[in-house]
């Protein structure tokens, strides 16, 4: 029988193709190459509904998803969007987290609220996503409203972030794939508050300190790119920030987004260290060829787009094996490091 996964993608790429929108209701570029993408649909397609006949095995009869070797290999290959919601629940702990405090999303929706907390989220909400038709006011149901709620609930839940530019996207990601407000709080809690510390917060201490890591281990890894940066000034924070920021939104496809994201709440922040070191290696070269700065961040810009990334199955497969073995205890001590230069240069 073929999964409603699959049901639901030869659907949407009827619709897509017929006006220029994808499935989760982005309109496409006037440049859009539609040939390409057809040719690797076509493909994924295959994969998609392999996939998504293993999941129905795997999950059929079960209402948890334990952490083991097969499930790891699972979401590596990928999880069916018809279970994608519920295994991030699962796998991130925020489904714990929402069974053990019932009904307190709802609280922090009716309690007192920070008024210029609200007008920031405000100001922002226009601007998430304008390229997305599900976010536009005209639509039914608009999801603005659904997005200023995970928002605010977040910035009260959390006061030491509040809200930062760049969690409208990942929480308007996150509404797009659930489709359920409260999940979509959990699940950013999990991301902001367990797998990304720091990341967020006023200082984005945590932000600053892996965009240096990142230059450390293109060092050991690429170092002929690193000799480059170091050449011009070794400023990372200029041609990746928006990579560790927006976890890719904006930046690479959305079905390649979404499988980093399966990774992400399964095995944590080394997926974009994971991701980062395999753009750079796969177009070392290309990169080379910059001699001065504007051309390094343009060659940067180039290498999130086309068919490599496009091709998300292949892609995510070169994510584990092209930048090599990359240990979190390596990843913790560079972090060690980078935060005390960080903290003596202030």
């Amino acid at each position: 029988m073929e999964g409603e996964e699959v049901r639901r993608a030869k659907q949407g790429s009827r619709e897509s193709s017929v006006h220029s929108v994808d499935p989760y209701g982005f309109e496409r570029p006037a440049d859009f190459d539609y040939t390409t993408y057809e040719e690797f649909f076509s493909r994924y397609l295959v994969v998609l509904t392999r996939r998504a006949i293993k999941w129905s095995k795997l999950l059929k009869g079960n209402t948890r998803v334990q952490k083991n070797i097969k499930v790891k290999r699972y979401i590596r290959k990928g999880i069916p969007n018809e279970h994608r919601a519920e295994v991030w629940m699962i796998v991130s702990g925020a489904r714990s987290h929402m069974d053990h405090n019932p009904g307190y999303y709802q609280k922090l929706l009716e309690g007192d609220q920070n008024s210029k907390l609200v007008e920031t989220i405000m100001t922002d909400i226009n601007r998430t996503f304008p390229d997305n038709i599900k976010f536009r006011k005209t639509a039914v149901p608009c999801l603005q409203k659904t997005l200023y709620n995970v928002l605010v609930a977040y910035g009260h839940h959390n006061p030491s972030v509040g809200y930062c530019q760049g969690m409208n996207f990942i929480a308007g990601y996150l509404i797009l794939i659930t489709r359920n407000e409260e999940e979509s709080f959990w699940l950013l809690d999990a991301l902001i508050g367990r797998i990304l510390p720091d990341y967020y917060s006023p200082e984005m201490m945590g932000l600053k300190i892996d965009q240096d890591v990142l230059g450390f281990l293109v060092k050991m890894k690429i170092p002929a790119v690193a000799e480059l940066m170091e050449k011009h000034g070794n400023l990372w924070t200029l041609v990746a920030s928006r990579w560790f920021i927006c976890l890719f939104i904006d930046i690479l496809p959305v079905e390649t987004v979404l499988r980093i994201w399966d990774c992400l709440f399964y095995e944590g922040s080394k997926i974009i260290f994971r991701v980062a070191l395999t753009l750079i290696k796969q177009h070392q070269d290309f990169i080379l060829e910059a001699t001065n700065f504007p051309e390094i961040c343009e060659k940067f810009k180039q290498i999130t787009t086309g068919a490599f990334v496009t091709e998300c199955h292949i892609f995510m497969q070169k994510i584990f094996t092209e930048p090599g073995s990359l240990r979190m205890a390596t990843i913790n001590k560079l972090r060690d490091t980078c935060r005390a230069n960080l903290t003596a240069s202030v």
